[in-house]
This record gives C-alpha cells, structure tokens and sequence, in this order.
C-alpha cells in the first residue's frame, strides 16, 4: 500500500514540477531547473499530501503546497553539490548540475528553484489568503536562517572545527539541515486547514532525526549505485556523525526507538495516519 501511494506521488509531482517549470519563461535556466528536479524519492512532498489528507484536504488542493516543498529541496541539493559546499559530482544516479553546466549555472538555477517554491505557495487552490500567508511563512523559517541553511552552516563550520562534534551538536545541526524542511513538510496539512500542529511536530521531529541517521548508516553501509551518490565521504572527511558516535549498531537502535516516538505521536489520528506511519518506517528501511 505504501509503496504503491509514494509511487502514485511521485508520478503526479513530477507532473507538477515540469508544468510549474514550462511556465517558466525560456532561457538559459529552465532546462537546469528541469534537470534538477528529476528523480527523488519525494518523501517531502508524500509527506505534505498525507498531512494534508488528515485534515481531509484533497491532493489537488495541497499540490501545490507539495511541489513546493521538492522545488526547495532541490534547491538546496544543487547548491549543496558544488565546490564550495560538499563538492559532489554526483546526485540521482547523474552528474551534478554544476559539473553539467558550470558553477554560475548552478548558483542561479537553484535561486530560480527557491523563488519557485514560494511562488507555489502563493498559488490560490491552497486556500484562504492567510493560509498561504502561514505557508510561505512557515517555509521562509524552515528553510533559511533558522532552519535548512543555518544548519548547512553549522555543517561547513564543523569541517573546520579543531574538534569534533558533540552528539547533542550533531542533533541541532541535523534538525536545521534535515529535519526543519521536513518538519514543514509534515505540518503543511495543518497549517493549510488552521488545524492543531502539536502532534504532528513530535512526528516530524522525530522523522526528521531518524532519516538523518538513516542517511549516515547509508554513508557506511549504502551502495554507491543504490543511492545514486558517494558514500563513505564522512569517514573520509573525518567527520563525526551518528555511526561514529554511536556505532553502527547504537545509530540504528536509536533511529528505531525514533520512528516508535513518531508513530505514537499519531495515536489520536488512527488508522487515517497509516500511511504516515508506513513513511516513518520507510526513512530507516530505504536503500536510497
């Protein structure tokens, strides 16, 4: 069942993503914008649209809100991957954009993604004016400088550090990196129906975390062709992660005990939440 539902989103966001795109005036960035929103696991976006289900919002009306939310995370992906920032030439089982088109190239597609996202959030099918206003609202301070990108910074300066960090710095670090846009993308369902966002905050807490450790586990255990990017690139960098921290077994035992906290946190939804239950479940399972 889960896996049939993340396949039917991926499908129609796809759709979205590449009509949001064409809309876009013809120029030297809309095919890098194209490129870069190929693939993916669309977890962000299977989040928003059964958030949004809970609240009974239909798909059509928190699309938007959906695409969103991938336009932005791609973003943060394409410039993640150049030279200055983590230096990748890989994502998705496919050359990076900077390696394909050139660095300013990349700089500029992915502001043009960013824009995008809020102009997504704005679109009227989501609803009354003050929810978009809430939407875009909560996006700006997922993904900026007290979410997404502060964690990012907190990522670059700790390569730097003369020693390595703490677990509890590694948790803050990670809940700006990964776990506010996920966050975002758990509580997007309420905010578009001015609904209570208490549970479903513990839920995406807890996600957000376990998908970071599950990253790390794939860093030591993933396969490169699997995943579709480099792996063994945090040991190589000396850096401190979960796996170094924890061990190996330690970081999976703890990413378990997360997804238990965040399917309890849905008790109160029942069995309307299974999917998001199936989706914790998926972040510690994935191969990808």
């Amino acid at each position: 069942m889960f896996k049939a539902r993340l396949s039917e989103v991926q499908t129609a966001v796809q759709t979205a993503l590449d009509e949001a795109v064409a809309r876009q005036p013809e120029g030297p960035l809309r095919a890098p914008m194209h490129y870069a929103l190929q693939g993916g696991k669309r977890l962000r976006a299977f989040l928003v649209l059964e958030s949004a289900a809970l609240f009974d919002l239909p798909q059509s009306q928190a699309m938007p809100a959906a695409a969103a939310v991938e336009a932005l995370h791609a973003f943060s992906l394409v410039h993640d991957d150049m030279p200055c920032m983590d230096d990748d030439d890989l994502r998705r089982g496919q050359p990076t954009v900077h390696v394909k088109w050139d660095d300013a190239t990349a700089v500029l597609a992915g502001d043009a993604l960013q824009t995008l996202a809020f102009e997504l959030c704005c679109d009227p099918v989501l609803g009354a004016p003050d929810r978009r206003i809430a939407l875009v609202e909560a996006l700006a301070k997922s993904s900026g400088a007290a979410g997404m990108c502060h964690g990012q910074a907190l990522d670059i300066a700790a390569e730097t550090a003369k020693t390595p960090l703490t677990l509890d710095q590694i948790i803050s670090l990670q809940a700006g990196k990964t776990g506010a846009l996920i966050s975002f993308s758990v509580r997007a369902g309420a905010i578009l129906a001015g609904a209570d966002q208490t549970a479903l905050r513990i839920y995406s807490d807890a996600v957000g975390l376990a998908f970071q450790i599950a990253d790390d586990i794939l860093d030591v255990t993933g396969d490169e062709a699997a995943t579709g990017k480099r792996v063994g690139k945090d040991a190589g960098a000396g850096k401190a992660t979960f796996v170094s921290l924890l061990g190996l077994q330690g970081a999976q035992t703890r990413a378990a005990e997360l997804i238990e906290t965040a399917s309890d946190a849905l008790s109160d939804y029942g069995d309307r939440a299974e999917n998001l239950r199936d989706a914790a479940r998926f972040v510690i399972s994935r191969k990808t």
